[in-house]
């Protein structure tokens, strides 16, 4: 059970988040270990609580083992736990209130708004032809639209498309189903896409091939575009836009929708309920991402913050 745990998790960190080679076999390394300790003691990641969890890193405090390297293998934990959540295997989180030796908490990597619109600009001109750029237009209009993760985007079926939506129903990780709203831009992209991918399903259709039930088909066993295709596609868009490729993954573009949202006013519980998350303290961390730009905002603009680094840092006035 574990052993497949991990694996079915480390495919999706190097589809949806583009984790490097060397950071998929450090988690490989760090989940099979605790996995095994588990093991010994007649439990396993689908059964363990909290308390061993928590007994496991004192094992390996006890092996003199760092800080960092604890806090990393408690990171590895958490974001398996996570998955596992989100992918319905478990009901709970066992190590989401278990506190990181030492370490800072990581807010999630986002775009900015002008580079959200270079990325969109790519896909509407990058391409062989017009298939491609409306195919690749549709992707990133409704990605950015929704907050759709990549998985449920590319196995979008495409009778919930049809008829010019203003809802779009998802269906998420556990077989949840959620509505979220779709932008007119995302609206205009779909009709334009669903008008050139009937048109490409007949001619196949003409050929002896089966019809595809599938938003964006393929000739992959999947039957639909898959994650790994479109994590390269966005890398060749970045690469277009001028957006520095290590910046974008399918799910920045997910994290940019939530920041955006939330910047722009956004509730949210409305945030969380369209991002399928559900527990609303997942869609918090979003608000620290919002804190963190409006500081800067204010560190860059603000004249009294100007005036204070054109003084070196000085801001008492004579006589005081």
């Amino acid at each position: 059970m574990s052993d497949r745990w991990i694996s079915t998790f480390l495919e999706a960190q190097a589809a949806e988040l583009g984790a490097a080679r060397n950071t998929l076999l450090a988690y490989g390394r760090d989940l099979k270990d605790a996995g095994a300790w588990l093991s010994d003691r007649g439990t396993g990641f689908d059964t363990a609580d909290t308390a061993q969890i928590e007994a496991y890193l004192i094992h390996c405090d006890a092996q003199g083992l760092a800080k960092a390297t604890r806090a990393r293998r408690l990171s590895a934990i958490k974001q398996l736990y996570r998955f596992a959540f989100e992918e319905g295997w478990r009901a709970d989180n066992p190590a989401i209130q278990i506190v990181s030796p030492g370490q800072d908490k990581r807010l999630p990597k986002t775009l900015d708004e002008d580079e959200v619109e270079r990325l969109l600009t790519a896909a509407r001109t990058y391409g062989r032809g017009d298939h491609d750029r409306l195919r690749d237009t549709c992707l990133m209009e409704l990605l950015y639209a929704t907050g759709m993760r990549v998985s449920e985007l590319v196995s979008l079926p495409v009778s919930s498309a049809r008829g010019d939506p203003q809802m779009l129903l998802i269906l998420g990780k556990g077989g949840k189903e959620r509505m979220v709203p779709l932008s007119p831009s995302a609206r205009a992209s779909l009709l334009a896409w669903i008008e050139v991918r009937d048109a490409k399903q007949a001619a196949l259709e003409n050929e002896g091939a089966p019809l595809s039930r599938f938003l964006f088909p393929s000739r992959g066993a999947s039957g639909h575009l898959t994650r790994h295709w479109f994590y390269a596609r966005i890398k060749a868009l970045s690469v277009h836009a001028g957006v520095a490729p290590s910046k974008v993954t399918p799910h920045t573009l997910r994290h940019a929708f939530a920041t955006h949202l939330l910047a722009g006013g956004a509730d949210l519980r409305a945030i969380q309920t369209m991002l399928g998350h559900a527990d609303v303290a997942t869609t918090e961390i979003y608000t620290h991402v919002v804190d963190e730009r409006l500081t800067q905002l204010v560190l860059d603009h603000h004249p009294l913050a100007r005036d204070t680094r054109k003084s070196g840092g000085n801001t008492s006035s004579d006589g005081q």
